[in-house]
Parts: structure tokens; C-alpha cells; sequence
């Protein structure tokens, strides 16, 4: 039996001076079969005058968005539902206003994936989460299916469930506590199934992180793994390749 089909999801926080994407250029070449969600953070979401537009993300964004397997999506912060909900509206606005810039052909987003949301259900939390994800599903110039994704790090309450995003982060955890018992117990009652989870790992001992991407593939269908303790997000490890060929394989 062949093992489950997963695609990337990968926080890329690193500025694209030249040649500083190169890896992921690579790896998107290498394996046009493989589907990678990247979730762009120019400046702490999408920037605004007088930084953006800014000329290396607007050279290296039209790349990204050419190939068939790449969808990118938005970063959004939320401060755990503590962010005033019409900045939130107004990244949003930012990103969608991006499709619409005819000075820079192929510039936009598909989706939106909003950081720091809560995982326990509270009546306020549930009206904002769902106010924001409505505004990524409702805005025009937010490209495609607008997909919209959510980041608690950790399983969250059945409430916020329902509907809920269309994937949730429900794993953004160091690998050792990802497999004590605390974590495991807690991520066995998220409400979702394979086809709605992400799974952001770090700090995974460099000869076993195609291992453990061939054992989370069955559980998650949205990955990202590393063996960097720190600045994850910030640079390609040198096990980058052996993660996008597990995803592969």
C-alpha cells in the first residue's frame, strides 16, 4: 500500500534577496508533482507604504505564483484574537489589493493564513475567527479557492470546529514534545480529520526527518518539517532536501 499523499506548507519568512529562494525554486522543479502551499510575511503580514511595494518580493512573488504547483497564501496576524479585528480587515485588503497592481503582473495571493489563533472555544473567540475567515472567503482579489487556514499550534475545541478554516494547524511543537503523552492526548481530540490538518515540526534529529515525514503523512495531509531548533522559518536547513523528497516519495 502506498503511503498517504501530503502537501507542503511552508512558512516563508526568509527575505527574497537574490538567490535566497533558490532551494525552494529547486525543489518546486524538482518535483512537479508535489503541491506547495507558501505562506508569504513580508513585513509582519503585507507591508504598506512607504516598505511595500518592495522591488525583491515583487521580482520573486510573480515566480512563485507561474508554477502549477505552488498555491501562496497571506500571512495574518491575530495575537490570539487580541489584534483589532479591522487591522486583520485591513491586511486582508492589502493582500487582495496585490492581483489588482497592473504595475506587477502575476503579484496576489490565493488564501490567507492567520497566526496565533486561540484553541479554546469562547463565544468572542468564535465570533472573531469566524468574522475573519468570512473576510478572506468574501474578498475579491484574493485569488482562487481563498484558502483560508488557521494556526493555534495545538488541537482546538470542537466549537471552534464548526464550521471552523479550511485547514488548522494543530501541531506547531519541538518533535520531543510532539510525541510525549501530554501532546498526543490533547491532538487525539482535535476535531479534524486528515484532510483539514497541518503539522509544523521542528528541532527533529537531522538523520530522522524522512522518517518522521513518512509517519506523519498518514495524519496530516499539510507538513512542514525541520531539523532547526530556532529560526525555522528564517532559512532552508540542510535537511530541507531529504524533507521535500520524503514528501515526494
Amino acid at each position: 500500500m502506498s503511503a498517504a499523499t501530503s502537501k507542503v506548507l511552508l512558512p516563508l519568512y526568509i527575505y527574497p534577496d537574490p538567490g535566497k529562494w533558490d532551494p525552494l525554486f529547486e525543489a518546486i522543479k524538482t518535483y512537479p508533482h508535489l503541491e506547495f502551499i507558501v505562506i508569504l510575511n513580508p513585513h509582519s503580514g503585507p507591508g504598506s507604504e512607504p516598505w511595500w511595494p518592495n522591488a525583491d518580493y515583487v521580482r520573486e512573488i510573480p515566480r512563485l505564483n507561474a508554477c502549477e504547483n505552488v498555491r501562496t497564501v497571506g500571512y495574518v496576524a491575530t495575537t490570539y484574537c487580541k489584534r483589532d479585528i479591522d487591522d486583520v480587515f485591513r491586511d486582508i485588503d492589502r493582500y487582495a489589493e496585490w492581483s489588482r497592481d497592473e504595475r506587477f503582473p502575476g503579484l496576489g495571493v490565493s488564501g490567507i493564513f492567520f497566526d496565533e489563533t486561540p484553541n479554546l472555544f469562547k463565544v468572542e473567540v468564535k465570533s472573531y475567527l469566524d468574522a475573519v475567515t468570512a473576510k478572506g472567503k468574501d474578498t475579491e482579489g484574493i485569488l482562487g479557492d481563498r484558502l483560508i487556514i488557521h494556526n493555534p499550534g495545538t488541537a482546538v475545541q470542537k466549537g471552534l470546529a464548526e464550521p471552523g478554516p479550511d485547514i488548522t494547524t494543530s501541531a506547531e511543537v519541538a518533535y520531543r514534545f510532539f510525541r510525549s503523552d501530554e501532546f498526543q492526548n490533547w491532538l487525539a481530540l482535535s476535531p479534524y480529520g486528515r484532510e483539514r490538518t497541518s503539522y509544523m515540526i521542528h528541532s527533529v534529529e537531522r538523520e530522522n526527518v524522512g522518517e518522521v515525514v513518512r509517519s506523519m503523512r498518514g495524519r496530516a495531509q499539510y507538513l512542514f518539517v525541520t531539523d532547526l531548533k530556532v529560526d525555522f522559518y528564517h532559512e532552508f536547513s540542510d535537511t530541507w532536501g531529504s524533507f521535500v523528497a520524503a514528501m515526494a516519495s
